[in-house]
């Protein structure tokens, strides 16, 4: 079958069909579910072998069960030392090297070092996005940027309160903890936005604010590519990690305009690189990383936190999985269908079953206070996995007990099969 793709200017091609099944196991694979977890300690070539497939891990403040950059590795690895993401991500020895850097990716989140340079069209972007949202106080404090520029030259790696007691700072802007910032805090993430400042480490998940030049490799600070070629590298990095995938589905990746993604994805379709292909029930033309694995089958279980790469864009994990999903931690309790912090329960390459979950560290136990199956599941396979699955995670937070609470069809056969 010879179409023109819809949204991909001037391209031309034979497309290829697909089954969902087919998609969806191409999409695991690339995600590094087709991959068994490491029998013995978990080591750093582990570490690296997983973020060669997810590409960046999403960073975020909530800590219900635990912070969303440590989960996908462990739901790829199984139990790791989280420290060891620690070291990777924010520190840097001879023999050991950083591997990530924070920047703004998909959300917040790290990266491998050498990608930081393919984001430099974002950091001027930023910068003048940054600028404008700042305006009033870079009126009323023009000195301010050189400021905390110099004192993070000088005290650095420095967190913003740290910054802000340096330079006499107290004033506080707008109402509500959200807005609660001070200028040195804005000045700090304008910085930051524009590249000018990077985060050396982090103290509990406090940034702490260090210059470039002090975090990064020299070759990857001097490395300025065309605006067109690294959002192309950045189209092909999101095509490798999602395996098959629709434009919008790649652009989202590394939050691209439709612009930016629709150029790259016709110039890779052109190299070979991806391939076109309908995957039956997609309403949109999809794309298959030309190099992307096809296994046979999927096995393996995983809990997956809200921010998965796998599932992090939910109108993805619908037609992949036919799995409607929706985060509630904004929506009113009473209205909240599944719960706060609802993980997704992969199972043999189908999500089965969702539990709403929270790590009760002065208790020392791991809360499931529902439980609930997928329609057309059958809950005799789910709940044995499941079962293991929760005491696996319970034991990778240092927690001693998993405690089943009441909402939910698989919560009462899920307390029998936990005893």
């Amino acid at each position: 079958m010879v179409i023109r793709l819809s949204g991909i200017v001037g391209t031309i091609c034979r497309v290829q069909t697909m089954s969902r099944d087919t998609a969806r196991r191409i999409a695991l694979a690339a995600q590094g579910f087709a991959d068994p977890p490491p029998r013995g300690e978990v080591t750093r070539r582990h570490l690296q072998r997983a973020l060669a497939r997810t590409k960046l891990l999403q960073l975020d403040s909530v800590n219900v069960a635990v912070r969303a950059h440590y989960m996908p590795l462990f739901s790829r690895l199984g139990g790791y030392a989280p420290e060891l993401l620690d070291a990777a991500a924010w520190s840097h020895r001879a023999r050991q090297p950083r591997l990530l850097v924070e920047y703004w990716a998909h959300e917040a989140s790290l990266i491998p070092v050498e990608d930081w340079s393919l984001l430099r069209w974002r950091m001027r972007d930023y910068g003048g996005a940054w600028r404008q949202r700042s305006r009033e106080m870079l009126e009323q404090s023009p000195q301010l940027i050189d400021d905390v520029l110099t004192a993070v030259k000088e005290l650095g790696p420095i967190g913003a309160g740290s910054l802000d007691r340096e330079l006499g700072g107290s004033e506080r802007q707008g109402r509500g903890p959200w807005w609660n910032r001070t200028d040195t805090k804005r000045a700090c993430e304008l910085l930051f936005a524009m590249g000018e400042l990077t985060t050396g480490t982090r103290r509990g998940f406090e940034r702490l604010y260090e210059l470039p030049e002090r975090v990064l490799p020299a070759h990857v600070l001097a490395h300025e590519p065309e605006d067109d070629e690294a959002i192309r590298a950045l189209v092909e990095r999101s095509a490798h990690a999602l395996g098959v995938a629709t434009e919008p589905d790649l652009r989202d990746y590394y939050r691209l305009s439709p612009a930016q993604s629709q150029q790259a994805v016709a110039e890779l379709v052109e190299d070979g690189v991806l391939e076109p292909v309908a995957v039956h029930g997609w309403r949109q033309p999809a794309y298959r990383y030309a190099a992307a694995r096809i296994p046979r089958k999927i096995t393996g279980r995983a809990l997956l936190c809200p921010f998965d790469p796998l599932i992090w864009e939910r109108s993805r994990a619908e037609r992949l999985f036919e799995f409607r999903y929706r985060i509630e931690i904004y929506v009113p309790e009473p209205k909240r269908q599944y719960g706060y912090y609802v993980f997704p329960f992969l199972l043999d390459g189908e999500l089965v079953a969702r539990v709403d979950l929270k790590a009760d560290r002065t208790a020392g136990v791991l809360r499931v206070p529902g439980a609930f199956l997928e329609s057309g599941c059958d809950a005799g396979q789910v709940l044995p996995q499941l079962s293991a699955a929760l005491r696996d995670m319970a034991s990778w937070l240092g927690l001693d007990d998993v405690v089943i609470g009441g909402r939910g069809d698989l919560a009462k056969p899920l307390r029998a099969t936990s005893r």
